[in-house]
């Protein structure tokens, strides 16, 4: 699993993202990851784009929720909020965990917000 990135998202921007659990066929190690894009107009086209890149890899994977993003590369802040319409919320407090992995030095926040 040490292959697969924890985040993939846009460097800037406000986008659609969704949490996807990855897990070994039978129920081995599992893990949960983060993918956004502005270039997605909806969530499950992040799905569709991640599901055969990560079986390719041997991984199954399920798509947690969703919600959107809005990334300031130059504020050094990433916000979390909405949901995904076909998927349900994400749990943004798990995504910001995620996200503070990789953005150390970002201020990260969430919300229930819609916008």
């Amino acid at each position: 699993m040490a292959a697969v990135r924890d985040v993939e998202i846009d460097p800037d921007g406000t986008f659609k993202y969704i949490l996807v659990r990855l897990q070994r066929p039978g129920g081995g190690e599992q893990r949960d990851i983060v993918r956004g894009t502005k270039a997605a107009e909806f969530h499950n086209h992040i799905f569709e784009k991640v599901n055969p890149e990560m079986e390719k890899l041997g991984y199954e994977c399920k798509c947690l929720g969703g919600g959107k993003i809005d990334h300031n590369s130059k504020e050094k802040k990433i916000r979390v909020f909405g949901m995904s319409t076909g998927y349900g919320k994400a749990d943004h407090s798990v995504t910001v965990e995620i996200l503070k992995k990789v953005y150390t030095d970002y201020e990260i926040t969430w919300s229930d917000d819609k916008k």
